[in-house]
């Protein structure tokens, strides 16, 4: 959950959420809130009381969308149309000419409590017909006459810790899901936020594990505190984080904050900290490059159509050509950015290359990295041909430990990876990912 960013487009559904026949209908952000500024305020009203109002609106639907409020619960859509659950919203209606105005200045402005980045759950009714504990949308007229500034009405209403955020920039309205189930061995920043909300739900929930490390890789301890979590809430029970396991995470994680409620418990941002880009591009540095770089190495190796490169950590002219060449042979935006789309398509031919390497191949496929983050506690025979390779490297390097080939990974074993990253330069983790399976391999090979 990064802070919130204003979305390009909003999918309205024309009805109750639960009115199958009612359309959903796309349609740019900025026209939604010319839209519902149009439908339940007047362009006659003091300008103070329409910039108030239009605040609350941005922000209100803001939260619906960075809650995914709909979306969690198996919906398709951002928000209704109907003031019941949402907010105003009249197909095709005319709009006011000072109110689109108003909105092309302040579309891009929300609220939040001072400490917190979600935006506010900026509740509000028109003060006549219903009331609640938010903004009246009528009282906001008395208060601009009595000369008080937008802001100052919006703190009546929402308490004097509440801050504006100006200017937030805009992007596309992406699901929070990325498309791929994670699972033992998957590692991101996806995982780490995954981590953070089971902590969280931990404290309602005691039959969730103990608290987590925050760390960014599917381990032992993640997979089982997932099983427990599909076994509160009637999931299967599998370990797995898919689509419907990721939203009911973020469900009960989104109740237990209060996040879409007036007095939200509120989210920092600690809280929402990544520690590795999401995307990568020219210009980009680091271990998340020289991994990408290792993945399209492997694909180059099997693919004359892929330029070769070098796995040096930096998102050069030849990492950029590569990325280009896959990103047209897979029918992507050839961009030269590895974001979602391209980073899951990436990751899916690598899995089928490295699946699917013939029996008389140069390569043995033992060597090749197999796809999954190796951490302590797992077993297995990814495990146990690891343990082979660090035995073959420590005949060949004499620093490293000798260790037994038990399909453990056991203290042993991260002690002999630990001392490999040491060697090789690598953060010393003793977790094995692409890079640590690499470098291992090649201490063990080149003997």
């Amino acid at each position: 959950m990064p802070e919130a960013r204003i979305p390009d487009y909003i999918t309205v559904h024309l009805g109750d959420p639960d009115d199958t026949s009612a359309p959903n209908i796309r349609v740019p952000f900025i026209d939604y809130i010319k839209n519902v500024a149009s439908s339940e305020i007047y362009p006659t009203w003091p300008e103070s009381a329409l910039r108030a109002n239009i605040y609350a609106q941005v922000t209100y639907a803001l939260n619906r969308i960075y809650t995914e409020w709909y979306r969690s619960r198996g919906y398709d859509f951002d928000i209704t149309s109907s003031t019941r659950y949402d907010q105003k919203y009249i197909q095709d209606r005319e709009i006011f000419e000072p109110i689109s105005q108003l909105v092309d200045n302040l579309f891009n402005d929300y609220l939040v409590r001072q400490g917190f980045v979600q935006p506010l759950f900026a509740q509000y009714c028109n003060g006549t017909t219903s009331t609640c504990e938010g903004l009246s949308q009528w009282g906001t007229v008395d208060l601009a006459q009595d000369g008080l500034t937008p802001y100052e009405i919006l703190q009546y209403y929402y308490g004097d810790d509440i801050n504006i955020i100006f200017n937030a920039p805009t992007s596309q309205n992406l699901p929070s899901y990325r498309g791929l189930p994670l699972k033992l061995g998957s590692a991101g920043e996806d995982v780490r936020t995954l981590k953070r909300q089971l902590n969280r739900i931990g404290q309602n929930y005691p039959g969730l594990r103990p608290r987590l490390e925050l760390t960014a890789f599917y381990d032992v301890p993640m997979e089982e505190a997932v099983r427990s979590f599909q076994r509160i809430f009637n999931l299967e029970e599998d370990g797995i984080v898919g689509k419907a396991t990721w939203y009911k995470i973020k469900s009960i994680f989104n109740g237990v904050r209060g996040l879409a409620e007036l007095d939200a418990e509120g989210l920092t941002e600690e809280d929402v900290s990544r520690e590795f880009s999401v995307v990568l591009r020219p210009g980009s540095n680091g271990a998340e490059v020289r991994q990408i770089q290792y993945y399209l190495a492997v694909l180059a190796y099997f693919d004359d159509e892929l330029p070769l490169l070098q796995l040096n950590g930096t998102y050069d002219a030849a990492t950029e050509a590569t990325v280009r060449a896959f990103q047209a042979q897979q029918g992507l935006t050839v961009d030269g950015i590895v974001g979602r789309d391209t980073w899951n398509a990436i990751i899916r031919n690598y899995e089928q290359t490295r699946n699917s390497i013939p029996a008389d191949s140069l390569v043995n496929a033992d060597e090749i990295y197999p796809g999954r983050v190796l951490t302590p506690g797992q077993t297995g025979r990814d495990v146990e041909v690891l343990q082979r390779f660090l035995i073959q490297a420590a005949q060949n390097v004499p620093e490293i430990p000798l260790i037994e080939a038990s399909g453990v990974y056991d203290s042993a074993t991260e002690a002999a990876i630990r001392t490999v990253q040491a060697l090789e330069g690598l953060p010393q983790n003793g977790v094995t990912g692409a890079l640590t399976w690499n470098a291992v391999v090649s201490l063990a090979t080149d003997g």
